[in-house]
């Protein structure tokens, strides 16, 4: 979210994937960033995180829609931090990973192009 506040002009799409601390107090908190950011956003949530709590990612969207900034956050109920990873036994959830990554490539896909 720095580098899409930093520099908008250059930046097309950003996606977050198991963002922590998205809402703090501090003058640098990404949330506080959405006023600076043009580019359309994806944020994918998990329903069980100590690091992006509901009432932090609550506190992200009220930001995102009050600075008019383009963005999707989807939660993925029943689901850890760290959902989309294999290696995470335990923790790896199958469909909500493949959910995501549905959505990760739609938003890239429809504004990048493949490399000549």
């Amino acid at each position: 979210m720095w580098a899409a506040a930093a520099f908008p002009e250059r930046l097309a799409r950003i996606a977050s994937i198991h963002g922590a601390h998205m809402a703090t107090d501090k003058p640098d908190s990404p949330h506080r960033m959405a006023p600076a950011i043009r580019c359309e956003s994806y944020f994918a949530c998990a329903e069980i995180d100590r690091w992006a709590p509901p009432a932090d990612i609550q506190a992200l969207q009220q930001s995102l829609e009050a600075a008019g900034t383009p963005h999707r956050i989807e939660w993925h109920p029943g689901v850890e931090h760290g959902f989309v990873f294999p290696q995470r036994a335990g923790i790896y959830h199958r469909d909500a990973a493949e959910r995501h990554w549905e959505r990760l490539f739609s938003l890239f896909g429809r504004h990048l192009r493949p490399l000549s």
